[in-house]
């Protein structure tokens, strides 16, 4: 079992005391991230003692205890997985060399960006979630959303790391300004698109913990077959902490598809009964998880990207469980076929399967997600509901590649811009909808108490009950 130093004043199990100069700049990065926590995170609470979870080691097995901490005493740190003895590149054009222990300067431009555009949604989910706990459904639900802040900040501290130990000036002027950027601010906004939208309730955190965290699973899925062998180590830690996200968005949305099943069978399945009881309407359900799942859709970039082809060859960015589900590493000789849009007509072509990883990886993420839509509707089978839960089509709503700017029904079907208007209401929440949906949010904070509008877990958390005290307030 790997342990974790906690002497020191920057918990990690990098051994870095040393390295007197690396220790000193993320000395001197401590006291900036605090104010940035401070400032951006969730303020109002940072005196209060949550229940976290906190990592002690880095084996699968018994790698985190448990305890009530202050968010800004919380022991933030940087931890890598086990290095794999002789471990060799498994893909692209440097396939069997001896996995790099520093950055290739050929690729350090490559690399940085990478590293960047990732460490830069860490902090990013952390903003657009802070003031969620004003109206926490209840305490067990407030302490995970506390959780998933540490462990996003926690996240952050993990890629400034790889910045400042191999990138130099340049990395240390990257790790300032991840903690100059905003999520939402127009000025000075975050990289990716939807890392800058509101999250106002927990109808949209649950749905963003749900797709937006599990494109985080992916992306790190990637990245930690890595070449760049501290990369990769990173990453394969930051999945063991990536998988209580999703559950929180999974469960989450399930508790709520529990509450209106609930209301349906006491007022009636018509939508407005189960508004006028306090509920979400299960067809409102359902326009929030269209919009976040086409927004999180986006985050994987163009359908055919040079950008991609160039990260798989370079041997950077894998596949998802690239040497588990995939025989042969090079693609130089695979096509994949990719449908796009030419402005008037739908037009699929075969192209080098390289320059397809953006919707390879997509596909892997719409079939992972559909296995929450399946256990969601689980919950509605349960009830003998006749509504089912679906995903929305790829080109549906999407911002980025080549269906952006254009119009598509739930089904992927090509629509007019009139045709769209008429009908967008049906698929996206409206203004009123959220209107209805903030209407919800009321703080409930008595133990073992909830909001109305959404179901009690089935259990607690690390053996506690559902009315345990998990945030003292």
């Amino acid at each position: 079992m790997a342990s974790i130093d906690y002497d020191s004043k920057i918990p990690n199990n990098v051994e870095l005391s040393s390295d007197k100069r690396l220790q000193r700049a993320l000395e001197h990065w401590l006291p900036n991230y605090i104010e940035w926590w401070k400032e951006m995170g969730p303020t109002e609470f940072n005196d209060k003692d949550v229940y976290l979870r906190t990592a002690v080691s880095v084996d699968s097995d018994g790698w985190a205890q448990f305890g009530h901490v202050k968010m800004p005493d919380y022991r933030w740190g940087i931890f890598l997985a086990e290095p794999e003895k002789d471990r060799k590149i498994g893909f692209g054009d440097h396939m069997g060399e001896d996995a790099w222990q520093q950055v290739p300067g050929e690729y350090r431009n490559w690399l940085r960006r990478i590293i960047v555009t990732q460490a830069d949604t860490e902090p990013a989910s952390v903003e657009q979630q802070r003031l969620l706990a004003n109206t926490a459904p209840s305490l067990y639900d407030m302490r995970n959303l506390f959780q998933v802040n540490v462990e996003e900040g926690r996240h952050l501290w993990a890629m400034v790391y790889l910045l400042q130990t191999y990138f130099g000036k340049d990395g240390r002027e990257e790790s300032e300004e991840l903690l100059e950027r905003r999520s939402g601010n127009p000025d000075h906004p975050r990289i990716l698109g939807t890392f800058n939208e509101p999250i106002q309730t927990w109808l949209d955190f649950f749905c963003f913990t749900m797709f937006t965290d599990r494109d985080g699973k992916f992306q790190l899925l990637s990245l930690a077959e890595s070449g760049f062998d501290p990369l990769a180590r990173t990453c394969r830690f930051m999945l063991t902490e990536e998988a209580h996200h999703m559950f929180v968005g999974q469960t989450g949305v399930g508790r709520v598809v529990e509450r209106a099943c609930q209301l349906m069978k006491e007022h009636g399945n018509d939508p407005e009964a189960v508004r006028k009881a306090g509920g979400v309407d299960l067809p409102l359900l359902q326009r929030y998880i269209n919009f976040w799942a086409s927004s999180s859709n986006d985050l994987y970039g163009a359908e055919i990207s040079s950008n991609s082809a160039n990260f798989f060859g370079g041997s950077l960015k894998g596949r998802a469980w690239e040497m588990k589900n995939h025989e042969e590493h090079t693609a130089l000789d695979q096509t994949k076929s990719v449908t796009t849009w030419d402005g008037k007509q739908l037009v699929t072509d075969d192209v080098p399967l390289r320059n397809a990883m953006n919707e390879l990886l997509r596909e892997e993420f719409i079939e992972d997600n559909q296995k929450g839509i399946n256990y969601w509707n689980k919950i509605l089978a349960k009830y003998d509901t006749d509504f089912e839960l679906r995903l929305p089509h790829r080109r549906f709503n999407r911002a980025i590649g080549t269906f952006a700017g254009f119009h598509f029904d739930l089904d992927g079907n090509p629509l007019t811009e009139e045709q769209w208007n008429a009908r967008k209401d049906e698929w996206l929440p409206s203004e009123a909808d959220r209107d209805y949906v903030k209407s919800l949010m009321q703080q409930v904070v008595e133990p073992g108490k909830i909001a109305g509008w959404i179901a009690e877990p089935p259990k607690g958390i690390n053996g506690k009950p559902f009315d345990y005290e998990y945030v003292k307030l």
